[in-house]
């Protein structure tokens, strides 16, 4: 006698038979199934358990295994006894093996072709197709069945008599096989243990066809039989199969609860997982709660419905559950975990059972390692990635498929084709989803010549195309700009799939093919293909990329008519429509709609909040997320971010940054990149820039960030040190990147620098791109070269709003108010609508020229003829218009009739005009609503204290100075910046600390004796805000724009304009000294002020004196 593995579930099958269970059959009871064997010169005999071959027959099969061989032959032992009682008429049994068991006995080959029937006989079933070992056809035997019944009817008859015997035995076997099952299967009763062996044989005794099964099962209940746990478990396993067969699913539920069988562990097993795959992962936690007992079996099919639902929480719950349980994880819980975590994005989650993995050592377990590498692309963590795939010890088809597809949709296209050369050289093929990664990854990196090699071996391997791998073809061919194969694979796909139509909406927006894309969508519907939740997003990113609203409104009422009002999908894209175009209203009241908001539709609404400049509303939308139990993504996290970074939030933005760490997106480039614009942005320049060495590869989005966090931050110079650092790294210049370096620039009115920037942008060739022009009119207008901005408009292509506004503003700043009014014609005659920025150029350039009844009539058009409703800043440059002009008692009235409250900017131009024109009364009043708004404002003081000054109440002006004192409050000093040899001076009032200050104020003394001569005299700086009259100093009383100009003179050449930059608005005295000088010394000066620009050429200015 030879023992063989396999027999722990063989054996116990018996025992469960010998101890009296009556386990019934679908056919009835116990059964014998004789057949023609093709091994074996002799016949071979199958025994039968619940309707299913329990043996596989394979004579002289001979295989050991790690069961103890006493248990083996104890348990076959007691099978010969039952066979020799049943059996009878057999000859003497001449082997046995357990697990793949082989009985060898003379019979004759007619008597195994006719012992199938008689079971069918006993049972009642008419036509039954049981399972046999023959090699005769179904039609010859049911031609022989009647026969069969006739010549056997004694033998059928005698059968319970051997069930009979089998009973007596049962008991004489109770005490010699309860220890050796006791101990084989720790404690288990019979009944149980034949319920689990009955599952470990399922993939052997469950047909191809598994209505078989379920046919048999319905045939037993119809003859109003028992169904056990067998019964329903061979059920419940042919449910598995495809098709709907969820009402019979239920069904078998609610009757294994009827018979008492709703805590059955391998039901319930069976139950959680067809629940927990289909979406229904409630209903298979409340089946797993109510199990008796729980196997690994049934906490692997918990988590991986967990796994599959994307509740990662949920998931990690149970698993600790499981762990206080005192239930030890196997490899494949700890790769369901795993794989919860990824989908839940649980990062510190995953990086506990990454050491659970080290703990129970499992890292050799493949399918582990891969669950670990997903984990860590999912994060963006690569470098943690490569350290588990270098750990293994052995990398299937899955390993690379997953490295490769997680660097493909990071962007990291080059990684992955060098992953995937790895992968051909230790000699695995790839299959549809290798292929169907690279093809995106070649579509990220816009190789085309790679992906028609990809495409070429798939047709040469003769890969079946699935809609996943036509879709990354036609991915691959519309990034590569070929539309027209992209469109022949399309045309020889399956037409019929909604997916595939999807694909090409997806196309033809990603090139922003409008027209198109609704060709496509009219087709679709005229074919009868109804379009589902994923249509409608894919038409409405195209009308979002086209700015075509309405055309998205329409979409919208459409998806509502199809009943998808409510699809978190369709809203989610809905909700980044309405948000990005400034809907803001209509993108929340759909977020509120929602039943279930998922983390893209409040991230949406972040991100629009963002966008539009309500920063506030976005952190507090981003609270309120989270107080509703959503986790933010990278996406939401970097929308955050930025909403740290409009209203420099430093302490929100810390919090985040150290959300980041614990959300495991550490390693997301686009949360760094946020993040290092956050600190920029906030003046924390260390931080910024410790935050971008740390960053491995930096791309343009990097460089850009932290240029134009510096600048927002007016760190200047430290903005243009950084951009000159990209183009010296190697990194590409963009359209954001000149943008933000000439704004930079600009605001430090470096006109060489700024012409150098200009000439990177004519090589780039960017200068045809229309920010980038805007920005150029804007620094030569901020630069006193209003002749270089005009040339830059003139030359440009494609000119819209932003371009005219800004040549307007730019002539009304350097007094050119008639030419600003003219381009405003211009601009309507091209059919440009102006805007409110418009109207705040063409009322100052009204300001700055005089033009007091023409500022308030294009004010009124605002409202009649453009529909717009004027803001703050135009009411102010109304009130300037008036006051410039004098006719302060009209200003006032207005104040007093504005449908708005007056704000401090309103109130401060109102009391500076007062100033100018000495009227202290209404200088007063605006004085005391504007110290009431801003009480710790310094400039508001001082216009208070010059007004009081020019008017001669000395009294009064000491009192203000004394209560700016006793506050605490001090004035901004005066500053003025000049450039001489790439160098950038600074100069304040009485400034002594320039190491040429000696030769500044000698220089000095001498040119004003020069303009004394031909007719400038000092007026008294008293009456002015720079230092008190009893200091005897007179240097002390020289403004810094007078340093200013005195060092330019001094140091640059005659050719060269002076051009200098004040802080604060200029005095009477200083203009009056800077015509003199421009005469005298027959140089043009170019002094740029708070309010406006000054062109000093042969003794006049370009405002005229009025200003």
């Amino acid at each position: 006698m030879t023992l063989t593995g396999r027999a722990r579930g063989s054996a116990t099958s018996i025992v469960s038979a010998a101890h009296g269970e009556r386990t019934n059959t679908v056919l009835g009871d116990q059964y014998l199934v004789y057949g023609n064997t093709r091994l074996e010169p002799t016949a071979t005999l199958l025994l039968g358990w619940n309707g299913m071959p329990l043996f596989t027959l394979a004579p002289g099969c001979v295989e050991e295994r790690n069961f103890k061989t006493f248990i083996y032959f104890t348990m076959i032992t007691t099978l010969i006894h039952i066979l020799s009682y049943v059996l009878n008429s057999m000859a003497k049994l001449k082997s046995v093996t357990a697990g793949t068991c082989v009985y060898h006995f003379p019979c004759k080959e007619e008597e195994m072709k006719n012992a199938r029937w008689k079971l069918a006989a006993r049972s009642g079933v008419e036509n039954s197709r049981i399972p046999y070992a023959g090699d005769e056809n179904d039609q010859t035997l049911v031609h022989r069945k009647e026969a069969t019944n006739q010549q056997d009817q004694t033998n059928v008859n005698a059968w319970p008599n051997w069930l009979r015997m089998a009973d007596t035995l049962r008991k004489k076997m109770d005490d010699e096989l309860d220890l050796a099952v006791a101990e084989l299967f720790n404690g288990m009763t019979c009944r149980e243990v034949a319920a689990s062996l009955h599952r470990s044989l399922a993939k052997f005794i469950v047909p191809d066809n598994p209505e078989k099964i379920l046919s048999l099962v319905a045939a037993k209940a119809s003859h109003h039989r028992a169904l056990g746990s067998a019964d329903l478990t061979c059920a419940l396993q042919a449910c598995r199969g495809r098709g709907n067969r969820w009402p019979l699913v239920l069904e078998i539920h609610a009757t294994s609860v009827v018979r008492g069988l709703g805590a059955d562990r391998l039901i319930g097993n069976l139950l959680i997982d067809l629940y927990a795959k289909n979406g229904l992962v409630w209903q298979a936690r409340q089946v797993f709660k109510e199990l008796s007992s729980r196997d690994h079996v049934s906490w692997v099919a918990m988590l991986s419905g967990y796994a599959q639902s994307g509740l990662g929480k949920e998931a990690f719950r149970l698993y600790s559950q499981m762990h206080w349980t005192a239930v030890i994880p196997t490899p494949y819980v700890l790769s369901s975990v795993l794989s919860a975590c990824t989908k839940g994005k649980l990062f510190a989650q995953g990086r506990m059972i990454h050491a659970q993995v080290y703990k129970q050592a499992f890292c050799s377990e493949t399918f582990v390692g891969n669950a670990l590498i997903a984990l860590y692309l999912g994060f963006g963590s690569f470098k943690l990635a490569e350290r588990v795939f270098c750990d293994m010890l052995f990398c299937d088809r899955v390993t690379f498929n997953t490295l490769i597809s997680g660097h493909a949709q990071c962007g990291h296209g080059e990684c992955a084709l060098q992953i995937f050369d790895e992968m051909q050289l230790s000699g695995l093929r790839p299959d549809c989803v290798t292929v169907a990664s690279l093809l995106a990854a070649c579509a990220s990196v816009g190789d085309l010549q790679k992906g028609k090699q990809l495409h070429s071996y798939l047709l040469k391997a003769g890969m079946s195309f699935d809609y996943i791998t036509e879709g990354s073809l036609l991915d691959l061919y519309v990034k590569c700009g070929d539309i027209e194969t992209a469109h022949d694979i399309f045309n020889l796909g399956d037409r019929t799939n909604v997916v595939l139509w999807n694909l090409m909406l997806v196309a033809y927006g990603q090139i922003s093919d409008l027209a198109k894309s609704f060709e496509i969508f009219g087709q679709m519907q005229a074919t009868g293909i109804h379009p589902n939740q994923f249509t409608y997003p894919c038409i409405l990113r195209t009308c979002t990329c086209t700015g075509q609203i309405e055309l998205g409104e329409q979409i919208h009422s459409l998806s509502i008519k199809n009943g998808f009002e409510s699809d978190m999908y369709v809203s989610g894209v809905l909700i980044d429509m309405y948000s990005k175009y400034g809907c803001l209203d209509k993108a929340r009241k759909i977020l509120e709609m929602l039943e279930k908001r998922d983390v893209v539709s409040w991230t949406s609404m972040i991100a629009g909040y963002v966008q539009h400049d309500f920063c506030e509303e976005a952190l507090a939308t981003f609270k309120e997320m989270q107080d509703c139990g959503v986790w933010p993504d990278n996406i939401g996290l970097a929308s955050a971010a930025s909403a740290c970074a409009g209203i420099k939030a430093m302490r929100q933005g810390l919090q985040i940054h150290a959300r980041v760490y614990v959300s495991g997106y550490a390693a997301d480039i686009s949360i760094w990149n946020t993040l290092v614009n956050l600190y920029a942005r906030c003046g924390r320049s260390e931080e910024a820039f410790s935050l971008f060495r740390e960053i491995e590869h930096k791309d343009e989005i990097t460089w850009n960030g932290l240029i134009s966090g510096f600048g927002q931050s007016r760190l200047y110079e430290q903005a243009l040190m950084v951009f000159m650092k990209m183009g010296q790294s190697g990194a590409k210049y963009n359209v954001f990147t000149f943008i933000s370096a000439i704004s930079a620039l600009a605001n430090l009115a470096d006109i060489k620098q700024g012409k150098q920037v200009h000439g990177r942008a004519v090589k780039t060739g960017h200068t045809s791109e229309t920010e980038v022009a805007n920005a150029l009119i804007s620094l030569y207008g901020k630069c006193g070269s209003i002749e270089d901005a005009k040339m830059i408009f003139s030359e440009m292509s494609l000119r819209n709003e932003v371009s005219w506004n800004t040549i307007i503003t730019s002539c009304s700043q350097h007094g050119r108010g008639l030419e600003a009014l003219d381009l405003f014609d211009q601009m309507k005659q091209e059919g440009l609508k102006p805007n409110d920025v418009t109207f705040i150029g063409v009322l100052a350039a009204c300001s700055h020229v005089g033009l007091v009844e023409e500022g308030l009539s294009y004010f009124k058009s605002m409202s009649n003829v453009y529909g717009l409703n004027p803001i703050p800043d135009h009411y102010a440059c109304v009130v300037d218009i008036l006051g410039r002009a004098g006719q302060l008692d009209r200003a006032r009235r207005f104040v007093d009739e504005m449908p708005i409250t007056a704000n401090a900017m309103i109130w401060r131009t109102l009391l500076s005009a007062c100033k100018v024109h000495k009227n202290i009364k209404i200088g007063e009043l605006a004085a005391k609503h504007l110290l009431e708004l801003e009480p710790h404002d310094s400039a508001s003081y001082v216009l208070l204290s010059n007004a009081y000054a020019v008017t001669g109440k000395w009294a009064n002006r000491d009192q203000v100075r004394k209560m700016m004192k006793d506050r605490g409050i001090r004035k901004e000093p005066g500053r003025s910046w000049i450039e001489v040899k790439n160098a950038v001076h600074a100069f304040f009032v009485g400034d002594r600390s320039h190491p040429l200050s000696d030769q500044i104020y000698k220089f000095l003394s001498e040119l004003n004796d020069r303009l004394s001569k031909i007719g400038y005299k000092q007026e008294n700086p008293n009456l002015f805000h720079e230092k008190e009259q009893e200091q005897k100093d007179p240097t002390a009383f020289v403004h810094s724009e007078k340093l200013a100009v005195a060092f330019g003179l001094m140091t640059l050449p005659p050719c060269i304009p002076l051009r200098v930059i004040k802080n604060l608005r200029v005095c009477d005295d200083c203009h009056s000294w800077m015509k003199f000088t421009s005469e005298v010394t027959r140089r043009e000066i170019v002094l740029r002020d708070v309010y406006r620009f000054h062109h000093f050429n042969s003794g006049s200015c370009s405002c005229g004196d009025y200003w």
